[in-house]
């Protein structure tokens, strides 16, 4: 896309996730964008390794990331809907603590929005009805793909978020999107994460009924009970598959078998 153009009467705002994609989009658009918004929807909920990360973007593009946050804690948010956990068919915890927050901080502004998916995804991205956001994808543009994105990190000196070595995507702690080999990892870095994600599932319960879990079909504790058996059959699914092809990194071995298990992806606003 061409960058000699810019319309300096609108906007520009770049939306960060503390996700690989997002990140690398920002390290792209820096020289070519001067005066390019960057924003991060902090829900409150996120990884302590996503705030290191933040921190450390925020010194390579030398100026500040604006921190968005909802006016109500997830608790509120959770009491809000009758403690019902948030699921893919029914992802509140997006509209509620990244769009909505995202869209207020735009107001009535007339606004381009950066969305880092590559060229080599074939998804469509962060979709909103007001009239006043046109959304612009560079990767796309310029044919930069999942190498692309890994150069750039490098390049910069960023890398990945320490998370990506036990986790394949940025969002809250708590996101119902993770795998269950993703619950073990955080069950064994941030165990007190896990417990306060087991209270939140705790919330949803009926009685002796287990109606809401954050694992489809499985609640935490099961998670906990069978952590072993669940990183053993992980490890043999990284194994086979990069016997089939060598990935370039821990995050891409992990990531690709874990996405093995399911095509769902998560909300892009979020996953980024």
């Amino acid at each position: 896309m061409g960058y000699k153009d810019i319309d300096p009467s609108v906007r520009h705002i770049c939306a960060l996730s503390g996700g690989k994609d997002s990140t690398a989009l920002a390290i792209y658009l820096k020289d070519k964008i001067p005066m390019i918004e960057y924003v991060f929807c902090d829900t409150g909920a996120e990884l302590r390794e996503t705030y290191e990360y933040l921190d450390r973007l925020e010194a390579y593009l030398g100026k500040p990331i604006v921190r968005l946050n909802s006016n109500k804690s997830f608790e509120q948010f959770l009491n809000k809907y009758s403690n019902y956990l948030p699921s893919p068919r029914a992802r509140w915890c997006t509209a509620e603590m990244k769009i909505k927050p995202y869209e207020d901080y735009i107001g009535d502004s007339q606004v381009v929005s950066y969305v880092g998916i590559r060229a080599d995804e074939n998804r469509q991205g962060y979709v909103t009805t007001k009239t006043n956001i046109t959304a612009k994808f560079p990767f796309k543009e310029d044919g930069i793909d999942r190498n692309g994105v890994y150069k750039l990190l490098e390049e910069s000196g960023l890398g990945l978020p320490k998370y990506y070595e036990w986790r394949s995507r940025s969002g809250c702690y708590f996101c119902f999107f993770q795998r269950t080999v993703e619950w073990v990892g955080l069950l064994e870095n941030h165990p007190d994460l896990f417990a306060k994600a087991e209270e939140f599932e705790r919330m949803g319960y009926r009685g002796d009924q287990v109606k809401f879990t954050w694992v489809q079909g499985r609640t935490l504790d099961w998670v906990r009970q069978n952590k072993e058996e669940i990183k053993r059959k992980h490890a043999e699914k990284m194994k086979k598959l990069e016997g089939n092809q060598k990935p370039k990194n821990i995050h891409e071995a992990f990531a690709n078998a874990v996405d093995s298990d399911s095509t769902e992806r998560a909300c892009t606003i979020c996953d980024l």
